[in-house]
């Protein structure tokens, strides 16, 4: 199996950082795993457009965006072409490193 590297990059001007994927681990799981913050209000199952990102590059190794996730990437804030949802990003078998960019977050409460 191979490991892909996913690079991300941050709106709010935090240091980039890279860490390695494994087939079938989804973006968000990723940053998760590491310790990156990123909202996933729903639980990570395509139910809402909190941990939207932008897939700079190797976004033609992922799963095609479904109907539902493109709706849900239509209420977030600032979509953009390269938008997807992170929960939705899952890792290929054929996949190339990836450069995901995460948008400025507005925490709840915080």
């Amino acid at each position: 199996m191979k490991a892909v590297n996913i690079t991300f990059k941050f709106s709010d001007g935090q240091p980039e950082q890279t860490h390695v994927a494994a087939e079938g681990e989804s973006v968000l799981d990723v940053a998760l795993n590491n310790g990156i913050q990123l909202q996933h209000n729903c639980g990570g199952v395509c139910g809402c457009s909190t941990c939207h990102v932008y897939v700079l590059q190797g976004g033609d190794e992922l799963p095609e965006i479904s109907d539902k996730e493109e709706d849900f990437i239509d209420r977030a804030v600032n979509p953009r072409l390269s938008s997807r949802l992170a929960c939705q990003c899952v890792v290929q078998a054929a996949s190339e490193n990836l450069v995901i960019e995460i948008p400025q977050q507005d925490f709840l409460g915080h």
